[in-house]
């Protein structure tokens, strides 16, 4: 192993973790902005996820960059089954982070039709993909 690609499987660990956390962290504010009815809370929150938003897609395109570079640059995982499922995994993932822009837009028009129970649900799909994928990278099944 190069010094390299461990320096770039560093930080691509380091921004995917970051990058989860809004993840997790995003759809619980929507929690909060469903089951809010104080318009300075609800300003306070958009506020709160606009700026997250913004924050955890600057994190995210490093994350796949470097996962990228892994794959084509280093040939980790190429050619493996393992590393097909798990790209269709990121690719859900890509998905949901734009789900939540979509959500995100409605909430700043003032037009969310879904309950905080739906977001409480909503808020476990980054939990499976990300344990999905880790069990991908570490059993190569």
């Amino acid at each position: 192993m190069t010094n390299a690609y461990l320096w770039v499987k560093t930080f691509h660990i380091v921004f995917i973790t970051s990058w989860f956390a809004g993840l997790f962290y995003l759809p619980r504010i929507f929690v909060n902005l469903a089951d809010e009815k104080h318009p300075e809370a609800l300003v306070r929150l958009l506020g709160m996820a606009d700026r997250l938003f913004r924050f955890m897609t600057i994190l995210a395109v490093p994350a796949i960059l470097l996962g990228l570079t892994l794959w084509q640059v280093f040939g980790v995982g190429a050619g493996d089954i393992w590393m097909h499922a798990k790209l269709f995994l990121v690719v859900l993932v890509i998905g949901y982070h734009h789900a939540c822009w979509s959500l995100l837009k409605k909430f700043r028009a003032g037009v969310n039709t879904k309950s905080g129970v739906w977001y409480r649900w909503f808020n476990e799909v980054p939990v499976i993909l990300l344990i999905a994928i880790v069990a991908l990278v570490i059993l190569k099944p």
